[in-house]
């Protein structure tokens, strides 16, 4: 068989397996089935109270929250429940044992408020704790399952051992950004000869308390609160803020001639990666927009694309004032005149902003899109901006021919990662 090889030499790198969970659902063909029918995921909060805060609504997976659960247990779980469902689905080596390496992106651990609080009552100091506590807690076999839960490398060894993959697991955080560079590093390991496979996977599930205090103090969350689900409008003339969410999202990542080799499906290929950091602000990006647009210009120039070959852009799309904005400034560069004719829909619309998980599940999405040539809606999309004239597919999902997409994730701090996600490869 001759190795089939990119543009620039290198292994093709193709998707044969997919997982996908979101507010919406379980299991990828749940999730498409109520994404392309615009359903939204965005709920009032009722894990934990919410008198006094400005923001009680997020996109939480309660469906899969257990009670008492804190924020690295869900996103475990969740991890397990796409990369489960995208290693079923490829097919590749045995339960148990994956023939690569985990690529984890997983959300920054800390101590939540109910144990520190509860650390804090048993030490006696009431409203603080010190070093020491903690230590101590570490041996009090009340406090021992969060402190072995919570320590630094946890999650990812469970998972690589859950799995069976090999070699030590690399656990990432680049903010908003993280699950698309999870992907990016499978992709690199795969086209540099260190391994045949790669298991990629996006997982946040930090819904508490705290973090919606957070983002509130950051004026980024929407208040609609009245109305949950019309709450996240990307790209709308009246949208306020993103919606906070939970989700995870997997891709099997293989050699496209391995996976024919065994006669794997092929779902997609990764064509190409974009990254690019600013390091403007810790929370805003460059207001010039130059690293957004750097970050898919190398995105497609490492697919050996055009902006004429990209048939759909999936946003970034936050429905925070800001990022809208400046991602329309990014695009129309970009893309120039050819913009007009490429349809554009954000994701988020329906599930929220899923943080560490927001890249991977976004790449699911829209290798779903080509696969079934339907590309899901933008919803709340009743008030256009006049000043982000963009092709927004607007609240009904629309068929079209779709070949190749740019899926856009940018973070806090500056993390800009782009992926260009394509059907089968050319002869």
């Amino acid at each position: 068989m001759t190795s089939r090889r990119d543009r620039k030499g290198r292994p093709i790198v193709a998707v044969t397996g997919i997982g996908l969970v979101t507010p919406l659902g379980t299991g990828k063909e749940d999730n498409w089935r109520k994404l392309t029918a615009g359903e939204s995921g965005i709920r009032s909060i009722t894990r934990f109270a919410t008198d006094g805060l400005r923001t009680t609504i997020a996109g939480a997976v309660d469906h899969v929250f257990e009670e008492g659960m804190h924020s690295a247990e869900l996103s475990e779980k969740l991890a397990r429940l796409a990369g489960t469902e995208a290693i079923a689905e490829s097919g590749i080596g045995s339960k148990g044992n994956f023939p690569g390496p985990l690529f984890l992106a997983f959300p920054p651990i800390e101590i939540e408020w109910p144990q520190r609080f509860a650390i804090a009552a048993a030490s006696g100091a009431n409203d603080r704790i010190e070093y020491g506590d903690l230590v101590r807690a570490a041996g009090d076999p009340k406090f021992r399952p969060f402190y072995e839960a919570s320590k630094y490398g946890v999650v990812p060894d469970n998972l690589a051992e859950h799995f069976g993959t090999q070699g030590s697991p690399i656990s990432l955080t680049t903010a908003c950004a993280s699950g698309a560079t999870a992907i990016q590093l499978g992709l690199e390991a795969i086209q540099r000869g260190e391994c045949e496979a790669a298991l990629a996977i996006g997982a946040d599930g930090s819904i508490t308390a705290e973090s919606v205090v957070r983002f509130s103090l950051l004026s980024a969350l929407s208040t609609n609160n009245a109305s949950p689900e019309s709450a996240s409008r990307p790209f709308s003339k009246n949208r306020d803020g993103f919606v906070l969410a939970e989700g995870a999202a997997a891709l099997v990542l293989e050699s496209y001639d391995h996976a024919v080799a065994r006669g794997a499906r092929i779902l997609g290929v990764v064509e190409g990666v974009g990254e690019k950091a600013d390091n403007f602000h810790r929370t805003r990006s460059s207001p010039d927009g130059k690293p957004v647009i750097s970050c898919m210009q190398k995105a497609l120039a490492d697919a050996g694309v055009t902006p004429e070959d990209v048939d759909y852009i999936n946003a970034h799309g936050t429905s925070t004032p800001e990022n809208d904005r400046m991602e329309y400034h990014g695009v129309s560069t970009v893309f120039g005149e050819r913009l007009k004719d490429i349809p554009i829909s954000s994701n988020k619309s329906m599930i929220g902003h899923t943080l560490t998980a927001a890249g991977a599940i976004e790449a699911a999405v829209s290798l779903l899109t080509i696969l079934n040539q339907r590309i899901p809606p933008t919803i709340n999309y009743q008030v256009p901006d006049p000043a982000i004239p963009l092709d927004v597919v607007p609240n009904v999902a629309r068929d079209a021919r779709v070949t190749r997409v740019i899926s856009n994730s940018f973070g806090f701090g500056g993390q800009n990662t782009c992926l260009v996600l394509t059907g089968e490869p050319a002869a």
